[in-house]
């Protein structure tokens, strides 16, 4: 049965062509499970992936989409039969392996997690590796003795995919959300998702001269990285910490030591990628229930699959907010 794709082929040295096409099941990768792919959305790599250079594609041609839900359609492993719905996210799918910007898809077993009950696959997108790096993030930051009498929580890049939901997360436990955005028009979204005060992105997005700042958060999410990261490292209550979600502002961390020896903080670094099994249940299950699926809603973007080429140019520009879902069963 024909199905179509997102194909980025290598056009070039430093050029690539997008497009979506038709392809056929024997041009599927190698797995044991082929799942119609119900649902998929749209992250940072995405758009990575669909330009040229990218340093995560490794051959061509080459199907993009790190995350997807869907339908079991065929299973050669026991833990999944046909009809079951599951849910993909991290492993280097879409990067390294075909991904889910394809309406069949075909990945090891492994790589699935069983769809909690409450959730649709149009759900599960719109909070895929955005939110169980949220997810993770916000775990790692009990695990290390938050909550939420302790004080304000920072999420930094608040308006986008990992940031929004950690947002919504943190305010449905009680906790008292500081917003980052350097998009003042995002105020009100932020709001409507639990912050209780939005800070503007040219507060914290220079390093300060001195290493320690007057404290201020119990706690952060950052997806920004860089020289915001190094502010907010310098800004942390005694013995709090700051997990690490993405580095949209650079790799680069001007620190020092000091924050971690005088004031004991914490660095928790949150890789969705490599998650164990066990780890991705627990957190698709805390998502389930600690997620407000009505303020989930309101991050929704409706996209089509010829979109995504489109959308993945604007994401790397800062230019998406919330999260893109696309219908993958209702034409393209």
């Amino acid at each position: 049965m024909p199905f179509q794709a997102v194909v980025v082929e290598e056009a070039g040295p430093s050029e690539v062509t997008v497009e979506v096409r038709e392809l056929s099941e024997d041009q599927l990768p190698d797995g044991n499970v082929t799942v119609s792919v119900d649902h998929t959305t749209l992250n940072y790599k995405d758009g990575l992936c669909m330009k040229p250079n990218n340093g995560l594609v490794r051959k061509y041609p080459h199907v993009p989409g790190i995350d997807f839900a869907g339908t079991v359609r065929s299973s050669d492993d026991p833990r999944y039969r046909e009809g079951d719905r599951v849910v993909l996210t991290g492993w280097g799918v879409g990067e390294r392996h075909w991904g889910g910007y394809s309406q069949l898809a075909r990945v090891n077993a492994d790589w699935l997690v069983p769809l909690p009950d409450g959730l649709t696959t149009a759900q599960a997108m719109a909070i895929g590796t955005a939110g169980m790096a949220a997810m993770l993030a916000v775990i790692a930051l009990e695990d290390h003795g938050l909550t939420p009498d302790q004080g304000e929580v920072l999420v930094t890049g608040a308006a986008g995919g990992v940031g929004s939901i950690a947002t919504a997360i943190l305010s449905q436990l009680g906790y008292e959300v500081a917003a980052v955005t350097g998009r003042a028009e995002t105020a009100e979204y932020l709001m409507s998702l639990g912050a209780t005060r939005i800070i503007p992105r040219s507060d914290l997005d220079t390093v300060s001269p001195k290493p320690l700042e007057s404290t201020a958060w119990a706690g952060c999410v950052d997806v920004v990285g860089g020289e915001m990261l190094a502010r907010v490292i310098g800004q942390l209550k005694y013995g709090a910490s700051v997990a690490a979600v993405g580095l949209a502002g650079g790799a680069a961390l001007p620190t020092s030591v000091l924050p971690f020896l005088l004031r004991g903080v914490n660095l928790l670094g949150i890789d969705s990628v490599m998650q164990p099994f066990e780890k991705r249940q627990a957190a698709w299950q805390r998502l389930a229930s600690d997620l407000p699926l009505d303020k989930l809603e309101t991050m929704i973007q409706p996209a089509t699959l010829s979109e995504l080429p489109q959308l993945g140019a604007e994401i790397l520009k800062g230019g998406v907010k919330g999260r893109v879902v696309v219908d993958m069963k209702n034409g393209i």
